[in-house]
């Protein structure tokens, strides 16, 4: 058996080499769709670098901007800079998808990948727009007193709907689609529907105000009088899931919650107190002023309690009732937890009685006392289950000028 001489062995492995080469070669230049698979993985390559680098990307853009925004003594500009870094997150992605279409030869005019570039530069042109108009608002405080703060509010809320409007209609010209038909077709498509379904658009325009209006969020306990009262948990696009507080579901059209007034009690910022608290008739002004001192002490110490002038806190003699000479009590919270203001308030409670026990009086109750001819008197208390009823009957003379 012969054996190959060395000398012939570097040329076999540069032949052989030049043969995986020339496979390899044309692997790379293998068509697909019209496009080298070689330039299609350099496609994706450089896609995948510019997401990679779009956070980085857009983060010194930003970073540049404000560098430049702070020699000014305005706050608008820097507020603006914030404004639109995540619109410039988009210039990455549209560097990297340039350079693949480009590889991929889709650069020609009217070609898919050119449209697809000039409709992320409209999005990303409207998308800066639209995140602008709340700074630019700011420079609009001036003309307050002119333009009440809601005509600036609904100023800025038009500005955006036609960003958005007009960005949507960019792109769809860009993509040869014609805007004037789309219109006219929605109107009759709307025409059309809104004859056989004038309730179901009525409640998707209510839940759109909804949110736009930010009434609620699942999770906030709200009331609607003579509706609903309890946790919202989802707000669809024709009714809104409510959980009333005995675990029953109740499905309200979005209409009702978007047409009534709604008292969200999740947005409270206190929980307030306010009782009534009366004491007997025979209770001295001394004591009467000794009662206030020291239930305001009390709650003046409380860091339970929120203090003025944040709230409104006052102790006051108010009334002189039928039984009882009323104080009025009137403060909040700091906590709007229902069962750590329940807490507080027994905790309030058991401190009043004590103040009043400590005072040398007692609460009044409802009582009645009669008056007789001769002078003398009786009282009655309250029975339990019924009207009061004197002990016995007394028949009065028919005169002018008798007390009973």
């Amino acid at each position: 058996m012969s054996t190959p001489s060395t000398d012939t062995l570097p040329g076999e492995v540069v032949g052989q080499a030049t043969e995986l080469w020339d496979i390899v070669v044309g692997v790379w230049n293998t068509s697909f769709f019209g496009a080298s698979v070689g330039y299609g993985i350099l496609a994706i390559l450089a896609l995948v670098v510019a997401l990679l680098l779009r956070g980085l990307m857009a983060r010194w853009l930003v970073d540049v901007l404000l560098r430049l925004t702070r020699k000014t003594k305005t706050e608008i500009d820097d507020a603006l800079a914030r404004a639109i870094a995540e619109p410039l997150k988009l210039i990455p992605i549209i560097i990297g998808l340039y350079i693949a279409v480009g590889l991929l030869g889709l650069e020609a005019p009217g070609a898919a990948g050119e449209r697809l570039i000039q409709s992320l530069i409209a999005v990303a042109i409207f998308w800066a727009l639209h995140n602008a108009v709340s700074p630019f608002a700011r420079s609009l405080r001036p003309l307050q007193r002119a333009l009440t703060p809601v005509m600036i509010d609904w100023t800025v809320k038009f500005f955006r709907i036609v960003f958005v409007i007009v960005g949507a209609a960019a792109v769809l010209e860009i993509w040869d689609i014609p805007v004037g038909p789309i219109v006219a077709g929605l109107g009759l498509f709307g025409v059309a529907v809104g004859l056989g379904a004038q309730d179901l658009f009525k409640n998707l325009i209510a839940g759109f105000l909804i949110l736009t209006e930010k009434r609620f969020y699942p999770g906030d306990w709200i009331k609607v009088d003579g509706i609903v009262e309890g946790t919202v948990e989802r707000i669809n696009f024709r009714s809104t899931f409510v959980r009333r507080f005995d675990k029953s579901p109740v499905y309200v059209p979005n209409s009702e919650l978007s047409d009534n007034a709604v008292t969200n009690f999740s947005r409270m910022t206190h929980r307030r107190i306010s009782w009534v608290i009366g004491v007997e008739y025979k209770t001295t002004t001394e004591q009467l002023k000794q009662i206030r001192d020291a239930t305001l002490d009390y709650i003046l110490g409380n860091e339970d309690f929120a203090q003025p002038p944040e709230v409104t806190t006052f102790m006051r003699v108010d009334a002189f009732a039928a039984s009882s000479i009323d104080f009025k009590l009137y403060c909040f919270t700091k906590t709007t937890s229902w069962t750590e203001w329940l807490g507080i308030k027994e905790r309030l409670a058991f401190e009043i009685k004590r103040i009043v026990e400590d005072a040398g009086t007692a609460f009044a109750f409802p009582s009645q006392t009669l008056y007789f001819d001769d002078g003398s008197e009786a009282f009655q208390p309250p029975s339990q289950g019924g009207p009061v009823r004197p002990e016995r009957r007394i028949e009065q003379p028919e005169r002018s000028g008798g007390e009973s």
